[in-house]
Protein backbone atom coordinates (compact mmCIF):
# COMPACT_ATOMS: atom_id res chain seq x y z
CA UNK A 1 0.00 0.00 0.00
CA UNK A 2 1.40 3.28 -1.25
CA UNK A 3 2.01 5.74 1.83
CA UNK A 4 0.01 9.14 1.88
CA UNK A 5 0.61 12.37 2.91
CA UNK A 6 -1.61 15.78 3.21
CA UNK A 7 0.38 18.75 3.08
CA UNK A 8 -1.02 21.87 3.49
CA UNK A 9 -0.64 25.86 3.76
CA UNK A 10 -3.62 27.23 5.88
CA UNK A 11 -4.28 31.24 6.32
CA UNK A 12 -7.71 31.23 7.80
CA UNK A 13 -8.50 27.80 9.06
CA UNK A 14 -10.33 26.94 5.71
CA UNK A 15 -7.59 24.75 3.83
CA UNK A 16 -7.03 23.11 6.93
CA UNK A 17 -10.38 21.54 7.36
CA UNK A 18 -10.58 20.74 4.26
CA UNK A 19 -6.62 18.74 4.77
CA UNK A 20 -7.48 17.92 7.60
CA UNK A 21 -11.06 15.75 6.56
CA UNK A 22 -9.00 14.45 3.19
CA UNK A 23 -6.36 13.11 5.66
CA UNK A 24 -8.66 10.82 7.10
CA UNK A 25 -10.38 9.61 3.88
CA UNK A 26 -6.99 9.25 2.36
CA UNK A 27 -5.26 7.33 5.36
CA UNK A 28 -2.68 9.73 5.25
CA UNK A 29 -0.48 11.62 7.72
CA UNK A 30 -1.21 15.25 7.96
CA UNK A 31 1.27 17.91 7.81
CA UNK A 32 1.21 21.94 8.01
CA UNK A 33 3.04 24.31 5.98
CA UNK A 34 3.37 26.84 8.19
CA UNK A 35 5.33 30.17 7.12
CA UNK A 36 8.47 31.14 9.50
CA UNK A 37 6.64 34.36 10.17
CA UNK A 38 2.92 33.69 10.10
CA UNK A 39 0.63 36.03 8.59
CA UNK A 40 -1.61 38.78 10.37
CA UNK A 41 -5.06 39.35 9.24
CA UNK A 42 -3.37 43.07 7.96
CA UNK A 43 -1.02 40.58 5.75
CA UNK A 44 -3.96 38.88 4.13
CA UNK A 45 -5.78 42.17 3.46
CA UNK A 46 -5.60 41.59 -0.56
CA UNK A 47 -7.15 44.99 -1.33
CA UNK A 48 -4.50 46.55 0.55
CA UNK A 49 -1.33 46.92 -2.45
CA UNK A 50 1.07 47.59 0.54
CA UNK A 51 -0.11 43.66 2.33
CA UNK A 52 2.56 41.02 2.35
CA UNK A 53 -0.02 38.90 0.70
CA UNK A 54 -0.18 41.41 -2.52
CA UNK A 55 3.59 42.43 -1.97
CA UNK A 56 4.52 38.60 -2.62
CA UNK A 57 1.97 37.31 -5.38
CA UNK A 58 2.87 40.19 -7.30
CA UNK A 59 6.35 38.43 -6.81
CA UNK A 60 6.64 35.28 -9.00
CA UNK A 61 9.69 34.60 -7.68
CA UNK A 62 9.09 35.59 -3.90
CA UNK A 63 9.53 32.49 -1.28
CA UNK A 64 8.44 33.11 2.07
CA UNK A 65 10.54 31.40 4.28
CA UNK A 66 9.01 28.22 5.74
CA UNK A 67 9.07 27.19 9.66
CA UNK A 68 10.68 23.77 9.25
CA UNK A 69 11.23 20.95 6.75
CA UNK A 70 9.86 18.17 8.73
CA UNK A 71 7.90 16.90 6.08
CA UNK A 72 9.98 13.70 5.34
CA UNK A 73 8.81 13.67 2.03
CA UNK A 74 11.04 11.04 1.17
CA UNK A 75 8.52 8.32 3.41
CA UNK A 76 5.77 9.12 0.34
CA UNK A 77 4.49 7.92 -2.58
CA UNK A 78 1.65 10.63 -2.96
CA UNK A 79 1.39 13.99 -1.46
CA UNK A 80 -1.59 15.97 -1.61
CA UNK A 81 -0.60 20.01 -1.59
CA UNK A 82 -3.49 21.83 -0.47
CA UNK A 83 -3.61 25.78 -0.37
CA UNK A 84 -5.93 28.75 -0.54
CA UNK A 85 -6.28 30.24 -4.37
CA UNK A 86 -4.86 33.53 -4.31
CA UNK A 87 -5.15 35.63 -7.26
CA UNK A 88 -5.97 32.24 -9.23
CA UNK A 89 -2.63 30.50 -8.59
CA UNK A 90 -1.33 29.08 -5.30
CA UNK A 91 0.47 31.33 -2.80
CA UNK A 92 4.12 30.93 -3.34
CA UNK A 93 5.21 29.88 -0.05
CA UNK A 94 3.62 26.40 -1.83
CA UNK A 95 6.84 27.08 -4.71
CA UNK A 96 8.85 27.77 -1.31
CA UNK A 97 7.30 23.62 0.44
CA UNK A 98 8.04 22.28 -3.11
CA UNK A 99 11.62 23.70 -3.69
CA UNK A 100 12.53 22.48 -0.05
CA UNK A 101 12.50 18.88 -0.94
CA UNK A 102 13.25 16.16 -3.65
CA UNK A 103 9.88 15.05 -4.85
CA UNK A 104 11.89 12.91 -7.51
CA UNK A 105 9.46 10.20 -8.76
CA UNK A 106 6.37 11.05 -6.20
CA UNK A 107 2.97 11.99 -7.27
CA UNK A 108 1.88 15.25 -6.41
CA UNK A 109 -1.55 15.69 -6.02
CA UNK A 110 -3.17 19.68 -5.65
CA UNK A 111 -6.32 20.53 -3.32
CA UNK A 112 -7.28 24.32 -2.68
CA UNK A 113 -10.18 26.06 -1.36
CA UNK A 114 -11.37 29.34 -2.97
CA UNK A 115 -13.67 32.15 -2.64
CA UNK A 116 -15.30 31.84 -6.00
CA UNK A 117 -12.16 30.53 -8.69
CA UNK A 118 -10.62 27.35 -9.89
CA UNK A 119 -7.14 26.21 -10.07
CA UNK A 120 -6.59 28.93 -12.59
CA UNK A 121 -2.67 28.99 -13.24
CA UNK A 122 -1.72 26.94 -10.22
CA UNK A 123 -0.36 23.87 -11.94
CA UNK A 124 1.52 25.94 -13.94
CA UNK A 125 3.14 27.72 -11.60
CA UNK A 126 4.24 25.36 -9.40
CA UNK A 127 4.64 22.93 -12.33
CA UNK A 128 9.20 24.55 -12.41
CA UNK A 129 9.43 23.73 -8.59
CA UNK A 130 9.04 19.83 -8.67
CA UNK A 131 11.53 17.43 -10.69
CA UNK A 132 10.61 16.51 -14.22
CA UNK A 133 10.31 12.94 -12.56
CA UNK A 134 7.56 14.13 -10.60
CA UNK A 135 3.89 13.66 -11.24
CA UNK A 136 2.21 16.85 -10.54
CA UNK A 137 -1.60 16.62 -10.72
CA UNK A 138 -4.65 18.93 -11.00
CA UNK A 139 -6.70 17.85 -7.73
CA UNK A 140 -9.86 19.58 -6.27
CA UNK A 141 -11.23 22.59 -4.89
CA UNK A 142 -12.30 21.15 -1.20
CA UNK A 143 -14.69 24.32 -0.44
CA UNK A 144 -17.88 23.67 2.24
CA UNK A 145 -18.22 20.79 3.78
CA UNK A 146 -16.71 17.53 2.74
CA UNK A 147 -17.96 13.90 2.46
CA UNK A 148 -15.25 12.05 3.78
CA UNK A 149 -16.66 9.06 1.92
CA UNK A 150 -16.87 11.06 -1.37
CA UNK A 151 -13.76 11.72 -0.82
CA UNK A 152 -12.56 8.31 -0.49
CA UNK A 153 -13.99 7.46 -3.38
CA UNK A 154 -11.92 10.54 -5.34
CA UNK A 155 -8.57 9.33 -3.41
CA UNK A 156 -9.37 5.70 -4.76
CA UNK A 157 -9.35 6.68 -8.24
CA UNK A 158 -6.10 8.55 -8.71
Amino acid sequence: MAKKLVAYFSASGTTAKAAKTLAEAAGADLYEIRPAVPYTSADLNWMNKNARSTIEMKDPASRPAIADRNAHVENYDTIFVGFPIWWYVAPTIINTFLESYDFSGKTVVLFATSGGSGFGKAVAGLRGSVADSCVIREGKILNGRQNVESLRNWVDSL
